[in-house]
C-alpha cells in the first residue's frame, strides 16, 4: 500500500489498491480494444462487442496477468500471493483457450444441426463466442502487464491520483 497510514477504513483501502485498479483498467483497455481490431478486421462498427465474451485480445488473461505481475511488483516474485495470482492467471487462460473454446466449438456445431431433429425448438441459437485461440489469449497476457505495470509504478493508486489532484481523500 502506498498510504497505509491513511488507509484506516476498508473504502479507502480500496480506493489505495493500485493493483487492483490498474489490473481493471487493463481487462476494460483490452475489451475496448475488440472494438477497433472487430472494425479493422471485420470492416464494421459493432459496439455489442464490448459485451461480448471471445475475440481479441482476451480482457480476462488481460486481467489476470496485470493482477499477477502488479503483485509480483509490490510484493516481490518470491512472495506467495504472486505465486497465488500466477496460478489463477494459469488457470484462466488455460480455461478460455481449452475448455471454453472447445464449448463454443460444440455450440457452433449443434447451432448447425436441423431444427427438425430436436424435440423442442430452441427458442434462439446457442452462444458460439465462448473462448479464445491461443493468440488471443498470448496478446491479451501481454496486455495486462503493459498496462498495469507502468500505471502501478508512475501513476499509483486511485487514491494517490485523488490526492495529487487536491480532491482531499484520507
Amino acid at each position: 500500500m502506498i498510504f497505509a497510514e491513511i488507509s484506516t477504513n476498508p473504502v479507502m483501502e480500496f480506493f489505495d489498491n493500485a493493483v487492483l485498479a490498474w489490473a481493471l483498467v487493463a481487462c476494460g483497455l483490452a475489451q475496448l480494444s475488440k472494438l477497433f481490431v472487430e472494425l479493422v478486421q471485420h470492416r464494421q462498427w459493432r459496439p455489442s462487442v464490448l459485451l461480448e465474451t471471445g475475440g481479441m485480445p482476451s480482457s480476462h488473461s488481460a486481467l489476470v496477468t496485470g493482477t499477477a505481475s502488479g503483485v509480483g511488483i509490490e510484493l516481490g516474485f518470491g512472495h506467495p500471493a504472486f505465486a497465488i495470482a500466477s496460478t489463477v492467471a494459469l488457470v484462466v487462460m488455460y480455461d478460455a483457450s481449452g475448455i471454453r473454446r472447445a464449448s463454443g466449438l460444440i455450440a457452433t456445431r449443434v447451432n448447425e444441426l436441423p431444427i427438425e431433429n430436436w424435440p423442442i425448438t430452441p427458442q434462439k441459437p446457442l452462444k458460439e463466442s465462448l473462448g479464445h485461440t491461443r493468440l488471443e489469449v498470448f496478446i491479451g497476457s501481454l496486455f495486462g502487464p503493459a498496462v498495469a505495470l507502468p500505471g502501478i509504478i508512475f501513476v499509483g493508486s486511485p487514491l494517490h491520483l485523488a490526492q495529487i489532484f487536491g480532491f482531499g481523500l484520507g
